[in-house]
């Protein structure tokens, strides 16, 4: 599914976080049909989970595990998936890799690719949470984690879009938070993976600060789809009719290939 699909109100022209206001955002994140699916989702499985529910406990159990681990699973997937360099090897995985993070890291700000796109994350959402759920207390419990997964979720990419507001949070915690992420987006993709916290990071010897490493990546915008790679594995490329080439992402300046 491309950026370009369901383009109606609001969502008719392109948006950039730097260029927003968080009412602004709060606006649009809720007229997003990635976000309205999510609750609409979430609401469901929270409905049949009450309906079928044998254990509270468990399935409380069951929400607090899919809460719990949800940073190790994005980490994960952030870490060996998106920024893996083999999605872009095979026409295949080529147009998803492009959609799920080529294109955000071509353009951070930009709002509606900085969205996950339903078709790559709910077959992990509900891979990470129904059958733990499952095992735990059976079928309610199963819904009852998928409902909280959909909600952390939401949850994710809200903080995913604040981090990209043009704005320093006056919490300390939320600054920090932004600034690694920002450096993972303008100074070195191949560290600080995590997005509300960086405990797996530190963890794996993926986390650092900004000012510890003074070499910036070369790789930082194109995740290592370069134009030399690109001769190799020309789908991304002619999806975008050229791989970019730019000091700035948004200085669309391409190579063709």
């Amino acid at each position: 599914m491309s950026s370009d699909t369901f383009k109606v109100g609001m969502w008719s022209k392109r948006h950039h976080l730097d260029k927003m206001s968080l009412k602004e955002l709060v606006v649009a994140y809720f007229q997003y049909y990635a976000i309205q699916a999510y609750l609409i989702l979430a609401v469901i499985s929270g409905y049949y989970a009450y309906t079928l529910t044998t254990s509270w406990a468990r399935s409380g159990i069951a929400m607090i595990v899919a809460v719990v681990s949800y940073p190790l699973v994005w980490y994960a997937l952030h870490r060996f998936v998106l920024h893996g360099r083999w999605m872009f090897k095979s026409p295949l995985t080529a147009k998803a890799w492009k959609r799920i993070h080529y294109d955000h890291h071509q353009d951070p700000h930009h709002l509606e690719v900085l969205f996950g796109a339903l078709y790559t994350t709910l077959p992990p959402i509900v891979i990470a949470t129904v059958p733990i759920g499952y095992m735990l207390g059976g079928l309610g419990s199963a819904m009852a984690a998928l409902s909280a997964g959909l909600l952390t979720t939401c949850f994710y990419e809200f903080c995913h879009c604040v981090q990209h507001l043009s704005y320093k949070p006056k919490n300390r915690y939320m600054a920090l938070m932004k600034a690694r992420h920002m450096a993972h987006h303008f100074h070195d993709e191949t560290g600080n993976f995590g997005i509300t916290n960086f405990m797996a990071d530190k963890l794996f010897g993926t986390f650092y600060e900004r000012e510890a490493r003074t070499v910036k990546s070369e790789t930082v915008f194109n995740l290592g789809y370069t134009p030399d790679v690109a001769t190799r594995y020309p789908w991304v490329a002619r999806l975008t009719g050229g791989v970019v080439a730019m000091s700035h992402p948004r200085e669309r300046r391409k190579q063709s290939v």
